[in-house]
């Protein structure tokens, strides 16, 4: 089994121990390291490169949904994400695949079930749950959007995601403190690669990845 170094990013303790014992079944007794939150995540992810598996809970504190796996595509694209979540609804699973997940694991498997998932990943292929009924379409709207959010930088992200909060340019350019004119810079060069209208249809259209169906307990 190839040396794959990982992190856990769940807020649940007693999960991330049950995941770290399946992780050690299929990848050996490498370390493994834990973020409780989306901003303890990044910065473990700034500061060991080596990183190369990240397990991401789909409703982690500082997540807005499938928002936070965007954001960790976005930002480091080559890192390989298991999504683990107590939410098993269709839709969901779709957003997050088409998102660049490798796996949707539901919290409800078994340490064997989910060994069998990370081994799959590692060897570069995907998983889903056994009889998961999703649209597997890469020309869906969602497939699209999120191919096109890894063509954004991670400044361009930040942008966008303000955009979807329904900011201003000058209140975007206040908050990274930068000149007003570089917003406008920034957004129209996020409408082009997103390719998409306006701003109102991007900020849509990125506020719809954070839509989780409510009843998830992840």
């Amino acid at each position: 089994m190839p040396d794959v170094q990982a992190i856990i990013a769940d807020d649940h303790p007693l999960f991330r121990s049950a995941l770290k014992q399946a992780a050690a079944q299929a990848m050996g007794e490498h370390p493994v390291l834990e973020a409780s939150d989306l901003d303890e995540l990044f910065i473990a992810l700034a500061q060991h490169r080596e990183i190369e598996l990240v397990f991401l809970d789909l409703t982690i504190p500082g997540a807005k949904g499938v928002e936070g796996l965007a954001r960790l595509r976005n930002q480091y694209p080559d890192i390989l994400v298991i999504m683990v979540s107590a939410n098993e609804q269709p839709k969901i699973i779709e957003q997050a695949m088409a998102l660049g997940a490798s796996a949707y694991i539901p919290k409800s498997s078994s340490l064997d079930v989910i060994s069998e998932a990370i081994a799959q990943v590692i060897e570069g292929e995907n998983w889903l749950p056994p009889q998961t009924d999703i649209c597997t379409d890469d020309d869906s709207e969602q497939a699209q959007f999120a191919r096109n959010l890894e063509k954004l930088t991670p400044q361009q992200y930040r942008v966008l995601s303000m955009i979807a909060d329904g900011m201003l340019n000058k209140q975007i350019a206040y908050a990274m403190s930068i000149q007003e004119t570089t917003i406008k810079q920034h957004v129209s060069a996020i409408l082009k690669k997103l390719n998409v209208y306006n701003r109102t249809q991007a900020g849509i259209l990125f506020n719809q990845m954070a839509t989780v169906a409510e009843g998830d307990e992840s």
